[in-house]
């Protein structure tokens, strides 16, 4: 109740900078987790190891952060929503690039320049979003918004459901392209950020450089900490498929259903928690959040029926997406006013690229236990919540900021 009475104060202007930004972190998501649900076909259509696919997830992390330092100075200088229209074209256009791929190497080299796409879309549709809406409805939105994430992932699980069979990995990724549909509504609907405007003709003769005096010990602080959160979110989320697939031997249809009930309570949790988060404060709803990882770990892990798993895959995704929900404002509300565009997202993905090697390491762990997923899943989940605990226990807070004032220079 608490959320939908935030979100029915926000001015029209306000709700389509929110709803754009959703789309497109949604869109954005549901393109990235076509990977999860095809790299058994990859493999096998240009015949070559899973692990040589999975690869692809690994340069699409790493090169994110390239991405997100690109698209956010641009957004800095040239205003939140023109790159942003630019960038969600150009990862549709490398999405449905990636379908006609005549083999690996063209197919990995694809992957990486969506990864620099994918990269930008996050801070600037954050940064739009939040200096647009006013600062009690933060926390509400940020839950929202981030569970972007997991509605892409869910429609990745029902496009997979009922697509694959038919059209193949390289329908899929030709479905791909209808992010670019979104920029038609950003043209026609949504405002400038009122905050960047303000600002316009201060912040472009700033240099990230410059920006940044004094903030990077706090960046250093970010980038560890989002190193984790990519850790808790990658390592639950990439390779699940894979394990209800290859450990468990689930049918297609078993494997999108279960996915589907992951990510529902994804968006729960991002909800819920980002909601909380206003009366809590950042830094105690994310380590509730985090904490309720420990717990669930067994059932999610190592359940054998597809009843326990899903109840485990629900409750484990509400921890995790629950802690991520609280991280597009949190991020936001640290960042100085002057790099807003960069600074959310270039953290964010430089724990991406820190994080990047987790596809890979749990492939690779798998087959030293005869392809039993489970252990490596375990593995990092479980070491990641407790390094976020700590991470945010120690940590900083802006709650309640205001953009655009001294104190956030």
């Amino acid at each position: 109740m608490l959320v939908l009475s935030e979100l029915k104060t926000l001015t029209p202007s306000q709700r389509n900078a929110f709803i754009a930004s959703f789309l497109g972190w949604t869109l954005d998501a549901f393109d990235f987790f076509l990977m999860s649900f095809t790299l058994g076909a990859i493999a096998k259509d240009f015949s070559v190891e899973v692990t040589e696919v999975a690869f692809a997830i690994t340069l699409t992390l790493a090169c994110r952060p390239l991405g997100a330092f690109i698209f956010g100075r641009l957004a800095d200088r040239f205003g939140r929503r023109p790159v942003l229209m630019v960038d969600i074209l150009l990862f549709a256009i490398l999405e449905i690039g990636s379908a006609f791929a005549p083999n690996l190497t063209i197919f990995l080299i694809l992957r990486a320049l969506f990864g620099i796409a994918m990269g930008g879309e996050w801070g600037i549709g954050a940064s739009l979003t939040f200096e647009s809406i006013p600062e009690r409805a933060r926390g509400a939105v940020s839950g929202i918004l981030q569970e972007g994430y997991a509605c892409g992932f869910l429609l990745a699980s029902v496009v997979n459901w009922l697509l694959f069979e038919i059209i193949g990995w390289r329908g899929m990724f030709i479905v791909g392209v209808v992010p670019a549909l979104l920029v038609i509504y950003i043209r026609m609907f949504v405002e400038e950020s009122p905050v960047w405007k303000k600002g316009e003709h201060v912040k472009t003769k700033l240099s990230f450089m410059a920006a940044m005096r004094g903030h990077w010990k706090l960046a250093a602080y970010v980038i560890v900490l989002m190193t984790a959160f990519n850790f808790f979110s990658h390592g639950t989320q990439d390779l699940y498929p894979q394990f209800l697939r290859v450990t468990h031997h689930f049918d297609n249809g078993t494997v999108s259903l279960l996915t589907i009930v992951g990510n529902v309570g994804a968006i729960v949790g991002g909800v819920m928690f980002g909601a909380w988060s206003e009366r809590l404060g950042r830094r105690k709803a994310i380590i509730f959040a985090a904490l309720l990882a420990l717990p669930v770990l067994p059932l999610w892990a190592f359940a054998q029926t597809p009843i326990l798993l899903g109840l485990g895959a629900f409750l484990m995704q509400i921890s995790v997406q629950g802690a991520w929900g609280i991280i597009p404002t949190h991020l936001n509300e640290l960042s100085p006013d002057a790099v807003r565009g960069t600074f959310p997202g270039l953290m964010y993905q430089l724990g991406n690229l820190f994080a990047a090697v987790n596809a890979t390491f749990q492939v690779w762990l798998a087959t030293k236990y005869d392809e039993n997923y489970a252990i490596p899943l375990a593995l990092v989940t479980g070491v990641v919540a407790i390094v976020i605990v700590v991470l945010a226990a120690v940590g900083v807070e802006k709650k309640g900021v205001v953009f655009g004032s001294t104190e956030n220079a």
